[in-house]
């Protein structure tokens, strides 16, 4: 009996803990069930919250896209597909002809945005993070779980390969904005912790590889965000003409801005302006024979020629071989072939330097530029030739003069431009001190850092590679200018050049050579409209006649 009743008890009291037992289950259960309903509600909420923030960082950062995408949802639900696809139609033929008609007015109110828009989506949101990647300009999480081993003879370490896999994060420069141009993208990306600009510069050529595109421009814009430029055709590959002369004369008057004066085309598609007075004015010019230095010398001079004419600006040359700027000897005030007649004109332009000084000293910055204070310009055609090949004592006097006239010519309104086919520091030891050089095509890739520093190569100034048809192709890299830029200078015709000296010798019928014993000539003219012709000045005696009797040049700015 003892024995049933400790059964029937030991029963009870476990049929007892399995009621409890089953009545906290369910309890449990329905917690859990709730809390299960409550998390799925949290994640769903905090999901949909991330959505919505999502959304409106996109709404604000990519608005037109947004809001085109909105306006197009709206129409096909309120108004139908069938208007919409004949309003887009409509507009889609309209932007075709505006096209056709005017191509410039087109892509600059339109064309451009459309193709930056398009460019982003299709291809560099979508490609680019590859390319990057490909190209090594990606960062990986090397933080990896480490085994290690210790034995008798020492530690060894062994690495999880499944770990290191797993725990690897690629991290990827980011698209920040895409703007494309008629030959140009330029992708603005923000660079990862641990990247630099100089490894994306580095990187150039593989990733012009990667677009499959001939060039690829790296410029730094931010310390962590560069702009990665990719040339999809190339605008400079027809030859550039200059200003026509009879067109120089500005209707309205307004003369010719002589810090802004137009050379050429850029890769860009916009003109490429130089300055002959004030900050970089001092240019040197490097490059082979047939690169088209004589088409940087001349088109600027003719972009200038109201203002040579007027007085404005008074043009020096020397000219070692006796033929380049003898073609068109008409505009030079002073002009020498030999080692002597060039220490002669240096001469000339430190005297009028040193006497602007004396009367300018303590009373402003600045020489202004007018009639009585015309701004020089020196043009030194193969400046090489003299500053090595000549004996050491010409050699020697004429790179301490080029050194003087510019480090303390700006000032004085004094300019000096010179081309060398040798940009070798033994051929031109004062080319440090031209601010802005321009490398045409040249024979060797070391030349390319020697006339436009260290670093030019790599950052995209591939000036050897430049081809023999493309005379007045060349890189651009001084005040101003971050980064190499590539441009094509106009070219001057034997015409233009001669219609430039019968414009700056005020019409005259021809040039008469008056020997004044020294073996140089000064232009003498007769002129139509009985006008004193400004080149009409004589050198070396230093004889400078009255100014000629022109109208106000006020307008001419400096």
């Amino acid at each position: 009996m003892n024995g049933i009743g400790v059964l029937l008890i030991g029963g009870g009291v476990l049929g007892v803990v399995v009621w409890l037992l089953h009545k906290i289950g369910r309890a449990l259960a329905t917690i859990l069930e709730v809390l299960a309903a409550a998390a799925l509600v949290f994640i769903a909420l905090w999901w949909l919250l991330k959505s919505l923030l999502w959304l409106g960082k996109q709404v604000v950062t990519r608005w037109r896209t947004s809001l085109t995408v909105v306006a197009f949802m709206a129409w096909w639900q309120y108004l139908g597909w069938l208007s919409l696809a004949i309003v887009t139609g409509s507009v889609v033929a309209v932007l075709a002809s505006w096209r056709l008609i005017d191509v410039v007015s087109y892509d600059h109110h339109c064309g451009r945005f459309l193709r930056s828009w398009w460019m982003r989506w299709a291809v560099y949101a979508r490609k680019l993070p590859a390319w990057l990647h490909a190209c090594g300009l990606s960062i990986r999480d090397e933080t990896l779980p480490v085994e290690v081993t210790v034995n008798l003879v020492g530690r060894r370490r062994l690495l999880s390969r499944k770990a290191a896999s797993a725990s690897r994060a690629v991290q990827v420069p980011k698209v920040l904005k895409v703007r494309s141009g008629p030959s140009w993208d330029e992708v603005r990306v923000q660079l990862v912790p641990g990247q630099k600009p100089e490894d994306f510069g580095e990187a150039a050529r593989a990733l012009a590889v990667a677009r499959k595109v001939k060039r690829c421009q790296v410029r730094e814009l931010e310390p962590n965000v560069v702009s990665i430029d990719f040339q999809r055709r190339d605008l400079l590959k027809s030859a550039v003409t200059s200003l026509p002369v009879p067109d120089l004369v500005a209707p309205d008057g307004l003369g010719v801005d002589l810090r802004h004066v137009w050379s050429g085309t850029t890769e860009y598609g916009s003109d490429w302006r130089v300055p002959l007075v004030g900050s970089g004015a001092h240019c040197l010019t490097a490059g082979a024979t047939g690169s088209g230095k004589n088409s940087v010398m001349w088109c600027p001079l003719v972009s200038a020629a109201p203002a040579i004419r007027s007085g404005v600006v008074r043009v020096s040359g020397i000219d070692p071989k006796g033929m380049e700027l003898a073609y068109g000897r008409g505009i030079f005030a002073r002009y020498a072939v030999t080692g002597k007649q060039a220490l002669e004109l240096l001469d000339g332009l430190l005297e009028e330097m040193e006497a602007r000084k004396h009367e300018f000293a303590g009373r402003v910055r600045m020489i202004p530029i007018s009639i009585e204070h015309p701004l020089e310009v020196l043009e030194f055609d193969e400046i090489g030739a003299l500053t090595k090949y000549a004996d050491r004592k010409t050699r020697d006097a004429i790179v301490e003069k080029v050194a003087l006239l510019t480090t303390q010519g700006r000032a004085s309104g004094i300019t000096v431009r010179g081309y060398v086919q040798e940009p070798t520091k033994d051929t031109v030891p004062v080319r440090e001190l031209f601010p802005r050089r321009v490398c045409l095509r040249v024979t060797s890739k070391t030349h390319v850092g020697m006339v436009l520093g260290d670093g030019a190569y790599e950052r995209g100034a591939w000036a050897n590679r430049i081809g023999d048809s493309e005379a007045g192709v060349g890189y651009v890299w001084g005040e101003g200018v971050r980064e190499p830029l590539r441009v094509r200078a106009g070219w001057v015709a034997d015409e233009e050049i001669k219609a430039l000296e019968t414009y700056v010798t005020n019409c005259g019928t021809h040039v008469v050579g008056l020997s004044d014993g020294s073996g140089l000539d000064r232009p003498s003219t007769r002129c139509s409209d009985g006008l004193a012709p400004m080149t009409a000045w004589r050198w070396p005696d230093h004889e400078q006649p009255a100014p000629p009797e022109l109208p106000s040049q006020d307008q001419i700015s400096p």
